[in-house]
């Protein structure tokens, strides 16, 4: 084996890398551009993103971002419909938090420059499924974009935020003594770097990349997610994928989401002999919510195996000028696949579209570790249980990272020790064939095992074979490179190349890591309910109305804190927050609990250092 070879510490040989910030934000979806803002302007903060600032998930939103602000809606009606698609996991705080801040989160929008529909001089708002009343605002079929180029403008006109692009996050900095996150480190510029900060912010969104039909960009591959897993941070409820209904299914064509919005404006779902189906499965047609919707195309193409595999949505219902109005992307893009959206039907099936679960954090987006946050995908916040409520992403993106502006850091005064520095030569050419062998393999393992049906005998089957390409994985070279880095010591890459193989690695990591989890948690949780759904318990249980906590390789139970709860709490003296957690996986006559802050046990992806 080739060892690295020592170089002089001296930092004239490295790339300007900066060491230090305040407050570091890792990712640049609307919710990690929005914290960014929001973060009070004396500090200094860096933004690190994996490619450019709009590759994001946020930029391919197209239905919009919920909120009620009609005078004939409200704030209750629309805890009520979000309560209702989560299907009994949704934490009553958060969903009140976000349905009472929605209003305000649109208000800041439109001072900074959203440009949203209008009809005269009000708001334009929709009605999207499982909504009881149109409170969906939206700037024709590209809201997601339109909120993004916004932000982005208004970060780069920011002298205290520093964009970093592209570089790679690859761990979390923990301190030796406290167990407190101190910052990261990337693969930036050729090079693995260590940046300190009092405050991480993770903003990394979903993992949709590790099915093979997702709506998700490439870089959707659960990084934030995994490398908080692997420094110990509690995560929850991973089980929980929502596949969107709708996708374009076309020979060639990307996964492209056909909005729940056209479904809203009155479009019609259809099968190969142009009969409408969806009421045969829920009384709200194509208006149930997502995963009823998603089922029911699942059940009806096993029933009536077409050529081509799909289903169809039918635009006829919808006046043309109304089409044109609301959906000029959607026929752009269907154009381009010679789709004519006017005389025929699009093509449609359903694929992975957002996680549910992700890291716990309570309204605040504090971790389960002090000097953590999370928000958006990558965050568990109890928004949105079991199922979301469709186009209340955004809006969780907005509310919660505006709570950041809160953030109590004092600018970060610790003095910058020198990194060492230490020279990697090696090629891995040889190991890169069977990494991008698991790479190709895995999306397609979990899309057949714990995609829209699953099965107990799928899942088994899945985490033996997940569990042996992690070990294949770990005992490579490469990824070695990447678990045995050590805090505050800088490896100089001699080639680009090696950079693009470490980047390959991490991502295989973490999505290999992440299939691990959601697989486990599938398999754990024998019920139906929401976005996962058992084909041997095809009911949902009273006894698993309650969250999965995974910190380690330790499963637990938690349970739901409802208002009641939580008002009586309060009324008390005690904080609504606890989270007792019930007998899990491996602790058989275990009554211990987890603690809201629990010192996290060393993992790869955690390096510690003073």
């Amino acid at each position: 084996m080739q060892h690295p070879k020592i170089s002089p510490s001296s930092s004239s040989k490295l790339q300007n890398t900066p060491s230090q910030f305040d407050i570091l934000v890792v990712g640049s979806g609307a919710a990690g551009l929005y914290a960014t803002l929001s973060l009070p302007a004396h500090l200094q903060v860096g933004l690190i993103t994996k490619d450019t600032l709009k590759t994001g998930s946020s930029s391919w939103a197209q239905g919009g971002i919920a909120a009620a602000i009609d005078p004939s809606d409200a704030p209750e009606l629309h805890l009520a419909d979000t309560l209702k698609a989560g299907a009994g996991l949704c934490e009553p705080e958060a969903v009140k938090f976000l349905v009472e801040n929605a209003s305000a989160a649109i208000e800041s929008l439109v001072d900074m420059g959203v440009a949203f529909d209008r009809q005269g001089e009000k708001l334009a708002m929709t009605l999207e499924a499982a909504h009881s009343r149109p409170r969906v605002l939206h700037s024709a079929d590209t809201t997601g974009r339109a909120i993004i180029d916004t932000l982005t403008e208004q970060v780069l006109h920011r002298p205290n935020i520093q964009v970093i692009s592209p570089a790679f996050a690859l761990s979390l900095w923990l301190n030796d003594l406290t167990g407190h996150c101190q910052g990261i480190s990337i693969l930036y510029q050729e090079q693995i770097s260590w940046i300190r900060a009092s405050a991480v912010i993770l903003a990394t969104g979903g993992g949709g990349q590790v099915f093979s039909q997702t709506t998700n960009p490439t870089v959707s591959t659960g990084d934030g997610v995994a490398l908080a897993w692997r420094a110990g941070v509690i995560v929850r409820d991973l089980e929980f994928f929502q596949f969107h209904p709708t996708a374009l299914t076309k020979l060639g064509a990307p996964r492209f989401l056909i909005s729940e919005a056209v479904r809203g404006e009155g479009a019609h779902l259809v099968d190969y002999r142009g009969q409408r189906f969806a009421f045969n499965y829920h009384s709200d047609g194509e208006l149930a919510p997502r995963d009823v919707v998603s089922r029911a195309i699942f059940r009806h193409l096993e029933q009536t195996a077409p050529e081509p595999y799909c289903v169809y949505l039918d635009l006829h219902p919808i006046p043309p000028e109304q089409i044109r109005h609301r959906f000029p992307n959607i026929i752009k893009v269907c154009q381009q696949w010679g789709i004519d959206v006017f005389s025929e039907p699009i093509p449609v099936a359903p694929a992975a579209h957002y996680w549910m679960g992700g890291i716990v954090t309570d309204v605040h987006s504090e971790t389960s570790i002090k000097g953590l946050y999370a928000i958006g995908e990558t965050a568990s916040t109890g928004v949105h249980g079991a199922n979301r409520l469709a186009s209340n992403s955004l809006l969780e993106c907005i509310v919660f990272a505006a709570e950041l502006s809160r953030l109590e850091i004092e600018p970060n005064g610790t003095s910058v020790e020198p990194a060492s520095v230490i020279t990697e030569s090696r090629d891995w050419e040889a190991e890169m064939e069977l990494i991008s062998s698991m790479r190709q393999n895995l999306p397609q393992l979990m899309w057949h095992s714990a995609g829209i049906c699953r099965s107990q005998e799928a899942l088994e089957e899945a985490i033996a074979q997940v569990s042996d390409w992690r070990c294949e994985l770990t005992a490579l070279e490469v990824t070695q490179c990447l678990l045995q880095l050590t805090p505050n010591q800088t490896v100089q890459l001699t080639s680009a190349k090696a950079q693009q193989q470490l980047r390959t690695c991490a991502e295989a990591l973490n999505l290999l890591d992440i299939a691990y989890l959601i697989l486990k948690s599938a398999a754990w949780r024998t019920e139906s309910r929401g976005g996962h759904y058992r084909r041997n318990y095809l009911q949902t249980s009273p006894d698993w109305q309650v969250h999965t906590l995974v910190q380690g390789e330790r499963w637990s139970k938690s349970p739901i804190v409802q208002l009641a709860q939580m008002n009586s709490n309060t009324a008390d003296g005690q904080s609504g927050l606890t989270t007792p957690v019930m007998l899990g996986i491996g602790q058989k006559g275990d009554s211990s609990t987890a603690s809201r802050n629990p010192q996290p046990k060393q993992e790869a992806g955690g390096a510690k250092g003073s």
